[in-house]
């Protein structure tokens, strides 16, 4: 049977519900990591080092269409829980054509700005043309990506999370077989691991697309878009939360790789590119539920459930608490074997992998916490408190925390910051989650 919005939610029903999206975060993070899994193996660590480089600056562009993604759905998922879907399917058409006409001026100011930022970043001469060359490749179909994040939300809301995993799956199938075939076998090198992964965005964009323009009977459903400004600026403020965690995570990214160029050379942004694939992974886990029970906390909100509201709330604290537990000691034991096979056929860049990998995996213990509690108040359709956690979170502690613990720590405190940060953000989250208890009734 299926599960809708409006049921109650035991542990079982709710981990059934967010499941899929927690499965889909994972597959996305998976076929980002088989990229550099493949060029670190097959090209070699400048290459790898140079991808990383450039990396977070194609993810800024990216990040932008979470705008309308995150916030619209939740937006949506409120609206239906008052009744009105009719107006839920217009705002849901609306915001699907902005994304698209997004995608499409983003693409165009990211490849204008490409040089200049790989200069920027302090790419090395050996570095500098496989950033461009990447860089240009992987945002020919920023489009298409920003549908596909877009819609990992959107099929949450429409009650279908196992079809966005069937569409997300299919696309990281396609983009891990294509890697292979273009890396390993056609030695295309740098230039085939990012048009597997374009290939890959537009199974996951343009094929949820299609199943909402023919699909006409869903819960949620493409109509004739009209143009609702106020309901724009609702969504992008609902989804300001989250496109400040992803932008200001290239840019603590592109803080971090600057650090490392000057303490430890291409070996530190190499090491830390290995970070950010393991990254992926654990923190989709935390994306993945926080994006799963986000429409779930939207609807019963609307309907005025506070009580559905203080079980989802108490219920989440608990799994979030026992996933941060596993998460962290899973990390710590496997950095040595999943540094191995990034790095395995190079002593020194294994050696410093590895230690950045244990240092670096203790802020999972704490961050899973910030991240759902930023992602409640999204889905409470408080876009300004939500949007305060996150910046406070990524762009003043972990820019501070990267700049300043190397002047006392040397290399170490880089792979420190993260924890530090984490540390600092959760005095502001408790604080925070004190004061709007008796507004919002999740208490």
């Amino acid at each position: 049977m299926a599960i809708q919005l409006s049921d109650h939610f035991t542990y079982k029903r709710l981990l059934r519900f967010t499941f899929p999206s927690i499965v889909m975060m994972l597959f996305t993070s998976i076929y980002s990591v088989v990229d550099g899994l493949f060029i670190s193996n097959y090209v070699g660590e400048t290459a790898f080092a140079a991808i990383n480089l450039i990396f977070p600056y194609c993810m800024i562009f990216s990040a932008l269409g979470s705008l309308f993604g995150v916030g619209g759905s939740a937006l949506v998922a409120m609206v239906k829980g008052q009744g009105d879907d009719e107006k839920g399917n217009r705002i849901f058409s609306m915001l699907v054509v902005v994304m698209i006409v997004l995608g499409f001026i983003l693409m165009a100011l990211a490849q204008l700005f490409l040089p200049a930022a790989a200069r920027l970043f302090r790419a090395t001469d050996a570095m500098y043309d496989t950033c461009i060359l990447y860089g240009r490749i992987f945002m020919a179909t920023l489009p298409a990506f920003l549908l596909q994040y877009g819609f990992h939300s959107f099929m949450i809301t429409a009650e279908k999370p196992k079809l966005g995993l069937a569409f997300t799956v299919a696309a990281g199938v396609v983009n891990m077989i294509l890697d292979w075939l273009f890396v390993a076998v056609f030695r295309w090198g740098v230039a085939g691991a990012a048009a597997a992964t374009c290939v890959g965005q537009c199974v996951g964009g343009v094929g949820p697309l299609l199943y909402f323009l023919f699909k006409r009977d869903g819960a949620l459903r493409l109509v004739k878009p009209a143009f609702m400004p106020r309901e724009l600026l609702r969504s992008a403020s609902n989804g300001m939360a989250d496109c400040i965690t992803n932008v200001a995570m290239s840019l603590v990214n592109m803080v971090f790789n600057l650090q490392l160029m000057k303490y430890l050379g291409e070996y530190g942004v190499a090491a830390f590119g290995i970070i950010m694939y393991v990254n992926f992974v654990f923190v989709a886990v935390y994306l993945g539920y926080s994006m799963g029970v986000a429409p779930v906390i939207s609807y019963h909100f609307g309907a005025g459930n506070r009580e559905e509201l203080r079980g989802l709330f108490k219920k989440s604290m608990l799994m979030v608490a026992v996933a941060s537990l596993a998460l962290t000691a899973l990390a710590l034991a496997t950095a040595r074997p999943v540094a191995s096979v990034f790095a395995g056929y190079d002593p020194a860049f294994l050696d410093i992998s590895v230690r950045a990998l244990r240092l670096y995996s203790l802020s999972y213990f704490l961050a899973g916490f910030n991240m759902f509690s930023s992602n409640l108040f999204a889905a409470l359709n408080n876009g300004p408190v939500s949007g305060l956690l996150s910046g406070l979170r990524i762009f003043v502690f972990q820019i501070a925390a990267v700049l300043l613990l190397p002047l006392a720590f040397g290399s170490d405190g880089i792979w420190l910051a993260m924890l530090a940060a984490e540390l600092c953000v959760l005095v502001v989250t408790v604080a925070v989650l004190a004061k709007y208890r008796g507004r919002y009734g999740y208490v």
